[in-house]
């Protein structure tokens, strides 16, 4: 999402504060973002013209109250990105930590993933940034219970088997 102002693409949560406008029947909900560079104030569409009805009470409570948890699941929403022509910059937020060398007869290496925060990342692209290997040897040498090709946001173990 382009600031208007600076034409920055960059933005912040600030906050994570909701603006939620009723007109009638119907509500608006927008999550404010701030851009980075000029600090403008400008407005995701996270419901438009929405009928009170078919919000759940509980998350409707969550907008008034500007819930951390709400605003972390809509910024992770891919539909709410599409609708509002933002990605989200993961650079540097996550970390694959391996041994820096492992004797010969220690194959095959288990390794652990976590992450701290739940932040959409394919294993295939993970493994292979994080132990230097190219994507056809992360599907040749790398055993895991969970499709390497499809994203994940929760921790996994995975096996690095030998060279061939």
């Amino acid at each position: 999402m382009r600031c208007v102002d600076c034409r920055s693409d960059s933005a912040t949560t600030g906050e994570g504060r909701f603006r939620v406008n009723a007109n009638g029947k119907l509500l608006e909900v927008w999550l404010l973002v701030r851009c980075v560079s000029c600090d403008r104030t400008s407005k995701l569409a996270v419901h438009e013209r929405a009928p009170v009805r078919s919000f759940d009470p509980a998350e409707l409570h969550g907008y008034h109250v500007n819930d951390p948890d709400l605003v972390a699941s809509r910024l992770l929403d891919r539909l709410l990105a599409r609708r509002n022509h933002f990605s989200l910059d993961w650079t540097g937020a996550w970390r694959l930590d391996t041994p820096s060398a492992c004797p010969d007869g220690a194959w095959p290496v288990q390794v652990k993933v976590t992450f701290e925060d739940p932040i959409p990342v394919r294993p295939e692209q993970l493994i292979a940034h994080g132990l230097g290997l190219s994507r056809n040897e992360v599907l040749r040498r790398i055993k895991c219970d969970i499709s390497l090709r499809r994203p994940t946001s929760t921790g996994f173990t995975f096996t690095v088997m030998a060279r061939e």
